[in-house]
């Protein structure tokens, strides 16, 4: 018997579900990150080798040679989540405080996906130079930075200045988090419909750090620009708009890319960038209705359609599918096909962190992307699977080996092992992690969520 369809009243009332039980859900644990002992306690003379006086031993060698601190410490394995609340998912400026809860969010699935300790810090400042600073100077506790939710253009700059003042790698999960993932819906759709990367044309809905750093990656990855158009708020985007060249010292991302895209130099708003379109990305202002039904039926046929903003997308699926999309992605996890960082930053972290990596350059981002897009293909492809889920957790470990060997290549690891060694030092580092959520729950430390 065929399943039956769920209605739009019905899809509706499922996308409210998350967000009627999220402020009692985190009400009930006051929080959803906290810290734990990885050393064994077995009795109270430990902690005279823990802490003072034995502690002063690892000390002294870590001043004498700096390397030390990752063999010493849990440096390697962890990670600050760092933002500054300008731009949180689709809820703009809220505030660092109102931005812990997506931050602690971001630590879950840091460690339960990825066997990476990650720790918020939402820093009080707009200031980028100041926010820059306040990096730094954590920096000598952390083996990677997560920047997250920062404004653009702000964060290009703030992401450039510290991947260069700084011997660990820093990220900035809404570009190249986001490019990852974005990357392997791409290659994976356009496999599904028979369409060749390199010859598709791609409407990218939205400036921001995402599509930016996406168009970026998508350029190295061998897409020619001229096959790009890329649409912001006033229209598309091409080397004639006067008020995007006023504008070039502020943003000069924007300007790039309006002078190297678009070859056929399309002017106009935003729906005649979609004519003669075979993939959309969209990462811009929450829907539902920022794309509209009309501009999705003038793209070519077997059209991929990927409406990311959160915590709507720009255009509901369903819609998509009626005005002739054949594959639809979001970046929701209660619709097919979840085009969401949270595939990509575990694992890309995880295997940085594996051979103490100095930085994630793009390099490691297609690698990573290419990782996602096999794990998927390798279990079959189909128009609503085009990229695994959280719940195939081998895409960590694939992607941290494949992260962890460009790494290598390119001279960026500080330490070198075999791609076994990778494997089972990835897998170990993140089966150790769901173990111990699992214990903690069996056990009745961590309790079940209230029934709401």
């Amino acid at each position: 018997m065929e399943e039956r369809k769920p209605t739009v009243e019905e899809l509706l009332a499922r996308a409210k579900e998350p967000a009627r039980k999220a402020p009692a859900w985190h009400a009930f644990y006051r929080g959803k990150v906290g810290t734990a002992l990885k050393c064994a306690i077995t009795s109270y003379d430990d902690f005279a080798i823990w802490y003072t006086p034995g502690v002063a031993q690892p000390c002294r060698e870590i001043e004498n040679d700096p390397e030390k601190v990752f063999e010493y410490t849990n440096k390697g394995n962890m990670v600050a989540v760092v933002s500054d609340g300008t731009r949180v998912l689709g809820l703009g400026d809220i505030g660092p405080e109102a931005a812990l809860p997506v931050m602690e969010g971001k630590a879950i699935l840091f460690k339960y996906l990825g066997g990476v300790d990650a720790f918020p810090v939402t820093i009080d400042t707009k200031d980028p130079d100041e926010l820059i600073q306040a990096v730094k100077w954590i920096a000598p506790a952390f083996g990677g930075i997560n920047l997250e939710d920062i404004a653009s253009p702000k964060c290009f700059y703030v992401l450039d200045r510290l991947r260069a003042e700084l011997e660990i790698p820093v990220w900035h999960d809404d570009q190249q988090g986001t490019a990852a993932i974005m990357l392997a819906g791409v290659i994976n759709a356009l496999k599904v419909v028979g369409k060749d990367p390199r010859r598709a044309v791609y409407t990218v809905f939205g400036s921001g750090a995402a599509n930016i750093a996406f168009v970026r990656v998508l350029i190295g990855y061998g897409v020619p620009p001229g096959n790009i158009i890329m649409v912001d708020s006033k229209g598309i985007m091409h080397r004639g708009r006067e008020d995007l060249e006023a504008k070039k010292d502020e943003n000069p991302y924007k300007w790039k890319y309006a002078c190297e895209t678009n070859a056929e130099g399309r002017t106009g708003g935003p729906e005649n960038a979609f004519e003669g379109s075979d993939v959309l990305v969209a990462a811009s202002k929450p829907g539902p209705g920022t794309i509209k039904p009309e501009w999705i039926a003038r793209m070519n046929k077997d059209a991929i359609v990927f409406a990311t903003a959160n915590p709507i997308p720009e255009i509901w699926p369903w819609e998509a599918e009626e005005a002739g999309a054949r594959i639809i992605g979001t970046g929701r996890s209660d619709f097919p096909n979840q085009i969401n960082n949270s595939l990509g930053f575990p694992g890309i972290f995880r295997g940085t962190l594996d051979v103490f990596a100095r930085t994630i350059t793009d390099e490691m981002t297609i690698a990573a992307a290419e990782a996602i897009a096999r794990t998927a293909e390798e279990k079959g492809l189909r128009e609503d699977y085009i990229v695994p889920t959280m719940a195939e957790w081998e895409v960590y470990i694939n992607e941290a080996v494949a992260v962890a060997l460009k790494a290598i290549e390119q001279g960026v690891a500080r330490r070198v092992l075999s791609e076994d060694e990778l494997v089972r030092q990835a897998e170990r580092m993140i089966r150790y992690a769901r173990t111990e959520v699992e214990i903690l729950m069996r056990e009745g430390h961590i309790k079940p969520p209230p029934a709401v």
